[in-house]
């Protein structure tokens, strides 16, 4: 059994939190429903943890996390989908959010509401956290009278997208570390050992092996040039961001990344997944094709990829399939597009382009695992070379000198 500290809606119409005790969150929500409650939101209650609170010394600060926007957005579908008025359901959630920045947020939009406008007008006006897909389909929402049902599926969205990412990123830590461990071991050894090394081998006054020299010169580079380094990295850090800016060098960048023997397929498979949950997001909403596809072609990282949804566009404008160009281009994977023209040729595009995310989504997952297996043993063979070879330089010098000795 869990202990969850739950938010609900008292038959009065007031906000009433507590603690209940259930073996999972529905079992809890099916508990408050049968007492004439309304469900709002549920947290796992943990004995000891610091308050989240509007204490936060920069709370003001943060802005409105994928997570935080994610729960909002669910709990407003649950309370719209109970009845409760959008006005009044914002008010409720106002109330019980323990977070300033949500709290700021959720007020301005009951202002913009109460000024006459809509809430995609309200959503739009807010400009971050709120994307250009979360405006249009909220506005699709408003339209058709589906406002709760469009949240719902919205919330899903931002849940699904944020473990995608939280995966890749939970994949990516380790290697990061064997990198960060190897740089500032091979650091270590070249600034601290071979120096004391040097210092030996320069009293002993004989002719050092060219490794050993190759080695020692390294080292005294890094010694006296180790902020042309920084620097180095600093205009790196500044360029690059810009260079990327530049559509042609972004467009050359992206098509050589694809062109990549396991990083481009691994890329590829992310965006495609990317491309088709959003696309199947917002169609199965209301949204039309054109302007979906358009909306879809600002989340792609890759532009390459973009470039190919553009030629699906002017396809379409012309009355072309949806599937041809994609077929046409190379760009994307043909199973995807084989599925996709399935999707179009029985009018169930929208649920044939979520199938197609989830199966790339583990794809992705399956070939990162690869990847990162290839990966982390090339790391450490490297790491385990270099400073093999610098050990090596030292006792060449060594028994060079002992040579000479006797």
């Amino acid at each position: 059994m869990t202990l969850f500290h739950y938010k609900a809606l008292t038959p009065a119409g007031e906000v009433s939190e507590g603690e209940i005790e259930a073996v999972s969150e529905q079992a809890a929500a099916a508990r408050l429903r049968e007492s004439g409650h309304l469900p709002i939101s549920f947290e796992e209650s943990v004995k000891g943890s610091y308050s989240t609170g509007s204490g936060g010394l920069f709370s003001r600060y943060r802005r409105l996390s994928q997570a935080q926007l994610s729960v909002f957005t669910r709990e407003l579908s649950r309370l719209i989908g109970a009845g409760v008025s959008l006005d009044r359901s914002l008010t409720i959630l106002a109330t019980v959010s323990d977070h300033v920045v949500e709290r700021d947020m959720i007020t301005r939009l009951i202002e913009d509401i109460r000024a006459g406008g809509t809430f995609a007008d309200a959503v739009r006006a807010r400009g971050a956290p709120f994307s250009r897909l979360y405006f249009n389909m909220v506005r699709a929402g408003e339209e058709g009278g589906a406002l709760n049902i469009v949240l719902e599926r919205l919330a899903d969205y931002l849940e699904k997208s944020r473990e995608f990412r939280a995966n890749i990123g939970a994949a990516l830590i380790y290697p990061a570390i064997l990198l960060i461990v190897s740089l500032l071991s091979l650091i270590l050894l070249l600034t601290l050992v071979v120096p004391q090394f040097q210092r030996m081998f320069d009293e002993a006054g004989a002719v050092l092996p060219l490794p050993t020299r190759i080695v020692i010169a390294i080292a005294d580079w890094v010694q006296n040039y180790w902020w042309a380094l920084l620097l180095l990295l600093l205009v790196l850090l500044l360029s690059i961001p810009k260079l990327m800016a530049r559509p042609g060098i972004k467009q050359r960048w992206d098509e050589f990344v694809l062109s990549l023997a396991g990083v481009g397929s691994l890329v590829r498979k992310i965006e495609v997944a990317r491309f088709c949950r959003t696309l199947a997001t917002l169609l199965s909403n209301g949204v039309g094709l054109l302007t979906a596809l358009a909306i879809v072609r600002e989340t792609l990282g890759n532009l390459a990829l973009a470039r190919s949804v553009e030629r699906i566009s002017r396809s379409l404008k012309g009355g072309g399939s949806f599937s041809a160009p994609m077929l046409e281009d190379g760009v994307f994977p043909k199973l995807a597009c084989h599925m996709v023209r399935v999707g179009e040729e029985t009018g169930s595009l929208d649920r044939m382009l979520l199938d197609v995310a989830d199966v790339y989504d583990k794809e992705v997952s399956q070939s990162l695992k690869k990847l990162l297996n290839l990966l982390e043993p090339l790391m450490i063979l490297t790491l385990g070379v270099l400073i093999a070879a610098i050990i090596f330089s030292i006792l060449l010098a060594l028994l060079s000198i002992n040579e000479l000795a006797f």
